[in-house]
């Protein structure tokens, strides 16, 4: 018979073992591996504590037949190498390299440091991706990745990433992770949680043939004392069964079983584990001669570490459990941790290795050493360059630990919380800042801890103090460096535009400003300053000369500036040439942040447009590169297309999830943009009291661009619900806005609006003349509309059913719907009925279909789609077969044709 095996890492498994309860656990994860041999792909995480038996079902796993299986695990003394865990899950498929496209295997090769140039952490998922897939089309293919509460930040992130993009590959990943909570870049995977084996269960594993013979009375106690996890029920008999009360928990209580087994060991024995602790690489190339220059006996002391059954020398050296190996290390004094590391670092190959041996070498260091810590500043920088932002942040901060200077360690000190920072780290960033505040004594250095006060009460959210501490930075410069003094002023106005006009905070940096030290020529915080003080008329020369620039335009060098500057002067040209630099740029270097502000501005102008088909997929590849980027997510433009899309089911949960969430982090501008989008929406829906509600509270905050754009709202709303006064006051601050820009937009927006003021027929035409110069579709089909209602109104019907027909058909190509029923039911009411539209729309496709399907009709392949949204080849054709679908159609090329769809 075959023994019984708990679920347990610890547990001896062979070719015949089988599990000891754990059914439905088993069943899901078969579930897992065969869908993988279907060829569905999917990830499962196994959430549990210390020896609840997570491992044994990787193994279990890991028998499936039909599956090449591939292998990572996470270490405690590994966290800070960045990519460490995923070179190890990637190696065996590396010789594939040359099967994948040139970019996707050098970016690989960098990651990985086998390249010269630094890889471009934009594109590593898609690599791992098209690694996987491509392995996986010779045979399904399975990841098992143990002890994910370990995995270093930057692998995580793209097993993450992986995990979430192989539903069309036949790729299983399986994670298992000390938890629940220990590692929140899988908290949205499919999770299953381990509770522990019935008693029944426990008892049928004490009976195993192969274990302890226990009489009745003890194994009862073990099995109230182990609560039902498989390692303790075959640990705590080793201990003979009976122990004094213990309020420990159970992983705690096997950590110090495991320690117990080292009693009575030979030193030479002792010391070889040691030294195996201390290398998470599990590599006997780096065992044995470390050993050796320790001048330990290997055969002996092997022989005896091999009898505590904590160890297994093989190909490679493994722990019988992630506990045992911390057990090791801990039991170690601290003097005998350093020689280990000292001895791992000598013989680690600096060419190839030279963070490893620098980690190893900071581990065994007694005190300052200014070799060492520069040695772990190159490391860093090489951290960086291959995107491990985190493992640079720890290599910086034991850097500055090891430095005997104190300018040198406030120096890494600082360039320690800016790489916390940038990972994301802010706690981490905020408590190392505290080390260096008290001690900034110079006026350049502490202007330095200010702004890094400021940008990380930023990152909090929460923390309205950003800008004022960026503010004190800029007045610490202002004599140093009048230049960057200026550039802190700016900062704090751009902190300032997320938390909102209605903070007064911005009102506070502009009011400062006016001290900054003078700069030779105006620029933008000149003319923000003076649009505070004066207003429009007086500001708009120099708003308009600073946006374009003498030499280069604003947005080269501040982008979410000009792009509103370029809306409040009503010039949606500009707005768009803003957006393609952005899209331009960001893609021709590789940087997430400008691609994903390009992409959201194009999105903002394509709402505005009535290209709503082009927003959606400008949204859906914004979205992809954040979740590939772990960035936060970006709303506004979401709203911006809810509400010219006019659907209420649909966009008011959007707008109590954004509003909610805004709330909960300062994001002041963000509820304005969901006041606005309230005002359009509802304005469409002829709900006009609920849009004058919302309009006055969007005008009411005093935002940049959001302000002047929710003006038309409420002077439309106010004249239906009756509130002339109202109207009128509006319709004063719109008018000296748009004439001081005096572009066919704003005219054309202003003049409508003048229109339902007045009741004059002039103004109305005026509108329907300037917006047909303008870019803005939808408020061109406004003026149309609220034309054509005035002359139904006057008796004037032919005239009337002309503006109103042209008006629903634009409305209606553009999906603008609720603006389109409007229409529809005007022109029903001067007798004529409107027409429906036929064929297929984009109504059934969500927006990462239509980006796809617009990217194939402009006659992209599967592969450039891929690259674009993160996706694999095979995804992208999955994609294509439900669009051809849900539209009717057979081919690309029938997606040229389609409305909307076209490029």
């Amino acid at each position: 018979m075959t023994p019984p095996v708990a679920g347990s890492a610890a547990a001896p498994r062979g070719p015949g073992a089988r599990l000891v309860g754990r059914r439905d656990e088993i069943a899901h994860i078969d579930e897992l591996t065969g869908a993988a041999r279907a060829g569905r792909g999917g990830a499962l995480v196994l959430l549990g504590e210390a020896g609840m038996g997570k491992t044994a079902l990787l193994e279990h796993a890991g028998t499936a037949g039909g599956l090449r299986t591939v292998r990572a695990s996470g270490a405690q003394y590994e966290e800070e190498l960045p990519f460490a865990a995923l070179h190890h899950l990637c190696a065996p498929l590396l010789p594939r390299l040359a099967q994948l496209p040139a970019q996707h295997a050098e970016t690989l090769r960098n990651t990985f440091g086998l390249g010269a140039e630094a890889a471009d952490v934009f594109r590593i998922g898609l690599a791992a991706l098209a690694l996987l897939s491509s392995a996986a089309r010779e045979r399904p293919l399975l990841c098992l990745i143990d002890d994910a509460q370990w995995l270093d930040k930057a692998s995580l992130k793209v097993l993450a990433f992986l995990a979430r993009r192989v539903a069309g590959e036949p790729v299983a990943l399986l994670f298992a992770v000390r938890g629940p909570g220990a590692s929140g870049e899988l908290d949205e995977l499919p999770g299953l949680l381990l509770g522990g084996l019935s008693d029944t269960d426990a008892r049928t594993l004490l009976s195993a043939p192969s274990h302890v013979t226990l009489d009745a009375r003890v194994r009862e106690q073990i099995v109230a004392e182990a609560g039902g996890n498989p390692l303790a029920l075959l640990e705590l008999p080793r201990a003979g069964g009976f122990a004094p009360p213990d309020t420990a928990s159970v992983p705690t209580r096997i950590e110090r079983g495991y320690r117990s087994r080292l009693v009575g060991l030979p030193g030479g024995a002792r010391l070889l584990l040691t030294v195996a602790s201390a290398d998470p690489t599990g590599d006997p190339g780096l065992l044995w001669p470390a050993a050796g220059r320790l001048g330990i006996d290997l055969e002996e002391a092997g022989a005896a570490a091999t009898a505590t059954g904590l160890i297994d020398f093989g190909t490679r050296v493994r722990f019988c459990h992630p506990l045992a190996r911390s057990a090791v290390y801990r039991a170690a004094d601290a003097r005998l941790c350093r020689l280990a590391h000292r001895v791992l670092a000598e013989v680690t190959d600096p060419a190839t290795d030279p963070d490893r041996r620098a980690w190893h070498r900071a581990q065994a260091c007694t005190g300052p050493d200014e070799e060492v810590a520069a040695e772990l500043e190159r490391s860093a920088a090489r951290a960086r360059s291959r995107g491990g932002t985190a493992a640079a942040a720890a290599f910086l901060e034991r850097a500055a630990a090891l430095s005997p200077g104190a300018g040198e360690r406030a120096e890494r000190t600082l360039a320690a919380v800016r790489a916390h920072a940038d990972a994301g780290a802010v706690d981490a960033a905020a408590r190392l800042l505290t080390t260096v505040e008290d001690t900034a004594s110079d006026t350049g250095r502490q202007a330095r801890v200010d702004l890094l006060r400021g940008r990380l009460a930023f990152l909090r959210r929460t923390d309205e103090r950003g800008p004022a501490f960026v503010l004190r930075a800029a007045r610490h410069l202002a004599d140093l460096d009048p230049e960057r003094s200026r550039d802190c002023f700016l900062d704090a106005v751009e902190m300032s535009l997320v938390v909102g006009r209605a903070t007064g905070v911005m009102d506070r940096v502009l009011a400062e400003a006016r001290s900054a030290p003078p700069s030779s020529t105006p620029d933008v915080l000149d003319a923000l300053t003076r649009l505070a003080a004066d207003g429009h008329r007086a500001a708009y020369p120099l708003m308009r000369s600073v946006l374009d620039g003498d030499t280069t335009p604003l947005w080269t060098r501040r982008p979410a500036l000009a792009a509103m500057l370029a809306s409040e002067l009503w010039d949606p040209h500009t707005h768009a040439t803003i957006a393609d630099w952005l899209v331009r740029t960001g893609r021709d270097s590789g940087s997430p942040h400008l691609l994903r502000l390009g992409l959201a501005q194009s999105a903002s102008y394509a709402v505005l447009t009535g290209d709503l088909g082009r927003a959606m997929a400008a949204i859906a590849e914004e979205e992809a590169i954040a979740d590939a980027t772990d960035g936060h997510p970006v709303t506004y433009h979401r709203l911006q297309l809810a509400a010219m899309r006019g659907r209420r089911e649909e966009a008011l949960p959007l707008f109590a999830s954004v509003t909610a969430a805004a709330r909960a982090t300062g994001a002041g501008q963000l509820i304005a943009n969901t006041h606005w989008a309230k005002a359009l929406l509802h304005n469409a829906l002829g709900d006009h009291p609920t849009a004058l509600d919302a309009a006055r509270q969007a005008v009411a905050d005093g935002d940049l661009f959001l302000a002047g754009f929710s003006l038309p709202e409420l002077i439309e709303a106010a004249v239906r619900c009756g509130e002339h006064e109202t109207a009128v006051t509006a319709l004063a601050s719109l008018t000296e806005r748009t004439d001081a820009g005096g572009t066919p937009a704003g005219l054309g927006i202003a003049a409508y609006a003048r229109g339902l003021v007045t009741g004059v027929e002039d103004h109305y035409r005026q509108a329907v003349e300037h917006l047909d110069e303008s870019p803005l579709v939808p408020y061109r089909a406004r003026a149309r509309l609220l034309y054509g209602q005035w002359l139904r109104r006057a008796g004037r019907g032919r005239e009337c059913r002309q503006q109103l027909r042209l008006a629903h058909e634009m409305l209606t190509d553009v999906g603008a719907e609720a603006f389109a029923r409007r229409a529809a039911g005007e022109l029903r009411a001067a007798g004529e009925p409107a027409r429906t539209r036929s064929g297929p729309g984009l109504d059934g496709l969500t927006e990462q279909e239509v980006c796809i399907a617009r990217l194939v009709g402009t006659g992209a392949t599967s592969k450039e789609v891929a690259a674009r949204l993160f996706l694999s080849p095979r995804t992208v054709d999955a994609h294509l077969r439900n669009i051809f679908r849900k539209l009717g159609i057979g081919s690309r090329r029938q997606l040229r044709d389609l409305p909307g769809l076209g490029g």
